[in-house]
């Protein structure tokens, strides 16, 4: 069985994400911050990357996106990104939420 790594990157990137909103609550974070906690586990992740997986999200209606212009994004976690997070709802496909065990 061959393991498709680049899959495997974008659903922990999402996964990520949400816990670092998550922690950011109520108020949010910059796009900058969000790359940093995703450097802790990936050095090479971009900003392009921070972005892509963050609009994965909004889509999933698991974030919400401010976009500045010519500036940096920011993101908040909605309910449904919280209740994710917090594992009070099932989780769909696409984010590497691990296992609950407890």
């Amino acid at each position: 069985m061959d393991i498709d790594m680049a899959k495997v990157r974008r659903e922990q990137i999402r996964w990520i994400l949400v816990l670092a909103l998550n922690h950011a609550r109520p108020y949010g974070a910059q796009e900058s911050v969000l790359l940093g906690a995703v450097q802790g586990l990936y050095t090479d992740a971009t900003p392009l990357e921070i972005r892509r997986e963050l609009g994965y999200l909004e889509d999933r209606c698991m974030v919400e996106l401010t976009k500045a212009p010519y500036g940096p994004w920011s993101a908040e976690l909605t309910r449904l990104g919280v209740d994710i997070a917090e594992y009070t709802v099932d989780c769909n496909p696409g984010i590497a939420r691990p296992a609950k065990y407890w």
